[in-house]
Formats: C-alpha cells, structure tokens, sequence
C-alpha cells in the first residue's frame, strides 16, 4: 500500500513531466508545490527513491528526477479507480512487462485458415502470423488475474485432417497506438505471467521491440 504522502509527492512529479523524462527538481521547489518544507520534501523524495517509484542524479545545476515505470503503474492504478468511481460503465488496465522470444508456436496457429477467419471476423484486422510475447511484472500479473470478466471474446475450436485444434480467446487491446488482442489458447505452455499479443502488423518490427524492452499493453472495455 502506497502511503498517501507519497502518491500525493509522485502526482506532483508527474504532473511537472517526471513521466517524461528527468526534470529539475529540488527539495525547495518540490515543497513549495506540495506547501511542505525543503526538509519534508527532502524525506519525500527519498521515500519515493527507495520504493523505486522516481530515480534521482546529480548534474552541476542541481538535481534531477525521472518517475520509474514502477512510479508510473502506482500512478496509472491510481487513475484506474477513479476511472472506476467517475465513470462506472467503462473499465481500464494497464499491463506492463518486457519483450521476450516465444516458442515459435503462435507463426504455425497464426497462420491456419480457421483462426485467421476468426480473429478478422471478431477483431475487424487480419493478424500477421505471429505474436508477441510479453512477460508481465508482478503487479501486472496480479492485474491479469482479475481480468477473467474483462470482454473476452470466445473463438471455438475446430477439426482438420484428422486433428482437433483446440480454441481460444481474445481480449481487444491496444499498444502505443495499434490495435491489438491478447490471445489465451485454451491449450498453452505459457506460465500465467507471460502473454501473446496479435496485431495487424508485425508489432516488433512496427515498434521497433527487442527483447528486454519494455512495453504496457492498454486494455479498455466500454
């Protein structure tokens, strides 16, 4: 549980463009916004340090801090539930995580004829065959888990040439920008903190991705 103090010092930040990227910020005029002392302010900032929520350096005109993607989750889940209390009827989330290789399965599945009719039919784009792979950090994890009752989209599965492909399901999404789903076959060898992201495009090379990089996936259901 995020102590309110520091949510309120990590709000101030982010609203100054800590999310951005690093900006001037002394212990002075973070007190000032936040109508605390430059010692208090001072507390803060270490406080926020030490969860891993801001990151801070030192150049020759002072001091300078950047709001961490663990920074940022704490924030967005903030947003969430006032989304939540303000306007019940829609749902947000945000999963987090870094870019990993797959095990190649998702080319092979992407490209058979019954899930590409499908996935087009109810997504509205015809995915590239192949996905990417995502392994969530703990909180998105625990995110995931709730996520059950979220406008999951149920593909059934079918029979070709004497073998049953099992089915499968979707959840609409978007990252930076692209339209996407996250893809749950009902028969995987994935861990619960790993997913698959299908798109239109070939989304590490459209997004220029590598593994180790990180990504959120935005999931909103109206």
């Amino acid at each position: 549980m995020v102590e309110a103090e520091d949510l309120q010092s990590l709000k101030t930040i982010a609203l100054l463009g800590g999310c951005r990227g690093p900006i001037w910020l002394s212990s002075q005029s973070l007190g000032n916004e936040l109508g605390i002392s430059p010692q208090t302010a001072s507390r803060r900032l270490i406080a926020l340090e030490r969860q891993q929520f801001v990151i801070r350096s030192m150049k020759p005109d002072g001091q300078y801090v950047a709001i961490t993607r663990e920074g940022e989750q704490v924030l967005r889940r903030e947003y969430a539930d006032y989304v939540r209390i303000f306007n019940p009827e829609q749902r947000q989330y945000v999963l987090a995580g870094t870019v990993i290789s797959g095990l190649g399965e998702g080319r092979y599945y992407m490209s058979l004829p019954h899930y590409k009719e499908h996935f087009g039919k109810y997504l509205g784009f015809e995915p590239f065959p192949g996905t990417l792979n995502i392994k969530l950090d703990a909180t998105s994890t625990e995110v995931r888990k709730h996520l059950d009752h979220v406008g999951w989209i149920v593909v059934p599965g079918f029979t070709a040439d004497e073998r049953t492909f099992g089915g499968a399901r979707l959840l609409p999404c978007r990252i930076r920008g692209h339209k996407c789903a996250i893809v749950e076959p009902s028969r995987t060898h994935y861990p619960s903190d790993i997913i698959e992201v299908i798109a239109a495009c070939q989304l590490r090379k459209a997004l220029n991705l590598n593994d180790n990089d990180t990504i959120e996936v935005e999931i909103t259901h109206d």
